[in-house]
């Protein structure tokens, strides 16, 4: 379509741009020799991917939930990321290995979520059930996790707090790669359940009257957008709204058919984040702002117009 070719194109070109500006710019000759290139296009990868799988997660949990306030850590996921990485952190153990902490984020994460479903069945008691248990164990893990922090000292806190506000500096090339694919083999994955997504975002009964095994797509599904959420934390810590307002805002612009969404929410979710990665270091020259921070700060306020707009207008869009 045009529209994803542009988009396409867009991204490209943002990934040219993420290699030449940043705390300094680069100039052409640069580009293939200096390791500052190297590091630029790596992190400029990440938010693509990163940014990307955000917004498929957030446009699955907000179809499956129906509900227009989810988003990709909506069950807990954060709660559980953030624990397990401030428990490799005071422990330790990221002396040890630089995957530490990526692979304790995805531990506690996915130990999380496979609490929250057990506690609500599958979603076998319905979304209300899944929502509330995931709000319940986010709760649970923010206690633990402000203890941890208490215990931290202070450079194992400065470690844990930078984490948690987003950070594509130190991004692992092999753990990206990775990402990469498991995105793509995601959004396969969704374009093939395309129609019982649009079925599930009518409402449960409706999806059921249509023939669709709610239970079993829904689990499905969780399980999809969870990993993708998960990976993403694994990568570079928490990044709010990003999957929270891409998907608004791709409903309102291309309609609720996800059959025609599924690429456009993706490579919109990494320009989205491309763009704040490129201003998180361009903004302060002498210290970089945490792209987490940045995509509140964007995002916010966006979330709080579409909210009025949506209200204004009676209809949940």
């Amino acid at each position: 379509m045009k529209r994803d070719f542009l988009l396409f194109i867009i991204a490209i070109l943002l990934i040219i741009a993420g290699v030449f500006f940043g705390s300094g710019i680069l100039e052409l000759r640069e580009i293939f020799s200096s390791p500052i290139a190297e590091l630029r296009f790596i992190r400029i990868l990440a938010a693509l991917v990163i940014g990307g799988s955000l917004a498929l997660a957030g446009m699955t949990f907000q179809a499956v939930l129906q509900n227009v306030l989810a988003e990709p850590f909506t069950l807990g996921i954060s709660g559980g990321a953030g624990v397990g990485a401030a428990l490799a952190i005071v422990l330790g153990l990221k002396t040890l290995t630089l995957y530490a902490v990526p692979f304790a984020a995805l531990a506690g994460a996915l130990i999380v979520l496979a609490l929250v479903l057990i506690v609500s069945r599958n979603g076998a008691n319905g979304a209300e059930s899944l929502l509330l248990s995931g709000i319940i164990g986010g709760t649970i893990c923010s206690s633990i996790l402000m203890y941890l922090l208490s215990a931290a000292d202070n450079d194992e806190l400065a470690n844990v707090t930078w984490w948690m506000l987003g950070d594509l500096q130190s991004v692992d090339l092999d753990l990206l790669i990775f990402q990469g694919i498991y995105a793509l083999i995601a959004m396969m994955l969704l374009f093939m359940l395309a129609r019982d997504i649009n079925a599930l975002s009518l409402g449960h009964e409706q999806a059921f009257y249509m023939g669709v095994n709610v239970r079993k797509i829904s689990f499905i599904l969780i399980i999809i957008a969870s990993l993708l959420s998960a990976g993403t934390v694994a990568l570079a810590g928490i990044i709010s709204f990003c999957g929270l307002i891409i998907p608004h805002i791709i409903r309102r612009l291309c309609g609720s058919d996800h059959r025609q969404i599924i690429f456009t929410n993706f490579l919109s979710g990494g320009i989205f984040l491309m763009l704040c990665d490129i201003a998180s270091r361009s903004i302060f020259m002498e210290r970089e702002l945490p792209i987490g921070v940045l995509t509140a700060v964007i995002g916010g306020p966006v979330f709080i117009f579409l909210l009025n707009k949506r209200s204004s207008n009676g209809n949940l869009g």
